[in-house]
């Protein structure tokens, strides 16, 4: 299946020495270990427009003085980097399988995901700091400045936040969207603040919305760190329940126990099932085989299965 998967696209692949090991043929799993057909297009729009506006709001930030400015601006840098990881992580997951990686490079997305939330975690960690600091000394911040940077940023944010979200729904690209939509929140709040020291002149506006904006990151960031934890640790798929997967295979006609158990996603969406099966007859077991692949596949959505069969003891 893996070899006609290839042959139907227009990009030409390297043959493999081991090309023939990874092979898929009929009654396998219909799932391939790298993602060829992904789109890269989206994120390096998303990266260009990024770093080109990162660029203004830095110098601006630290010329206007203001922490909602200087944190929007370290935020979108940071989103830039974390952009040309997402599309480095792309590419590498192009690769097919290999001699070294018989799994592919699937998980080269779910670990940029990863690294990404752990840089946010600093980055609002900073922003944190720098506003305690700023509450008990307040500093001038040219509110007209902050106000038509921010609101130029807000555009910008918007349009990222439109194009990333009508790219590829996997996780590296979630990852992205939260940094994207981290950063139209920081826009907002630099807008709000300069609107309010331009008129009012309250200085302590400005860290104080610098504040609750790297609240509101913080916990996108988490839950993007929590999945690609998870997988990366090659935990059971939020949908499937390991419990009910077992007891529905102990459930096939001529299957005496399962034992050694064990399921996670191979790459992000498609899981995969290893286990031991004892049954009473192993002359019955192309068609216990065949009846548990159809178990599995219908009520809990697990493609890639291997299974061991064994005799059970008397």
């Amino acid at each position: 299946m893996q070899a006609e998967t290839r042959a139907s696209t227009s990009v030409e692949l390297p043959p493999s020495p081991s090309a023939h090991l990874h092979e898929h043929r009929d009654g396998d799993a219909k799932h391939v270990h790298f993602n060829i057909q992904r789109s890269q297009s989206v994120l390096a729009w998303s990266l260009a427009l990024t770093l080109g506006f990162a660029v203004v709001e830095v110098v601006t930030g630290f010329m206007s003085n203001s922490l909602a400015l200087i944190s929007d601006a370290g935020h979108m840098v940071t989103d830039a980097a974390a952009l040309g990881l997402a599309l480095l992580a792309q590419l590498i997951a192009k690769r097919p399988p290999s001699a070294r990686h018989s799994f592919g490079f699937g998980r080269a997305e779910a670990l940029a995901a990863f690294v990404n939330s752990l840089v946010l975690l600093l980055l609002v960690g900073w922003i944190g700091y720098e506003a305690v600091q700023r509450f008990s000394q307040p500093q001038q911040v040219q509110g007209g400045t902050v106000f038509i940077v921010a609101g130029i940023g807000l555009l910008i944010n918007l349009v990222l936040a439109y194009i990333l979200s009508r790219g590829d729904s996997n996780m590296n690209t979630r990852a992205a969207l939260v940094n994207v939509i981290g950063d139209l929140l920081g826009s907002v709040a630099a807008l709000i603040a300069g609107a309010v020291i331009y008129y009012t002149g309250w200085m302590q506006i400005d860290p104080l919305l610098s504040i609750f904006v790297a609240l509101l990151i913080l916990k996108s960031t988490i839950d993007v760190l929590r999945e690609s934890y998870h997988f990366l640790m090659e935990g059971v798929p939020d949908h499937i329940d390991y419990m009910e997967v077992g007891a529905d295979l102990e459930q096939i006609d001529g299957v005496r126990s399962v034992h050694d158990l064990h399921v996670w996603d191979m790459s992000p969406g498609q899981p995969a099932l290893i286990g031991h099966v004892e049954i009473d007859d192993l002359a019955r077991w192309p068609d216990i085989l065949h009846a548990i692949k159809a178990m599995l596949l219908e009520k809990h959505g697990i493609d890639h299965i291997t299974l061991q069969a064994e005799v059970a003891s008397q």
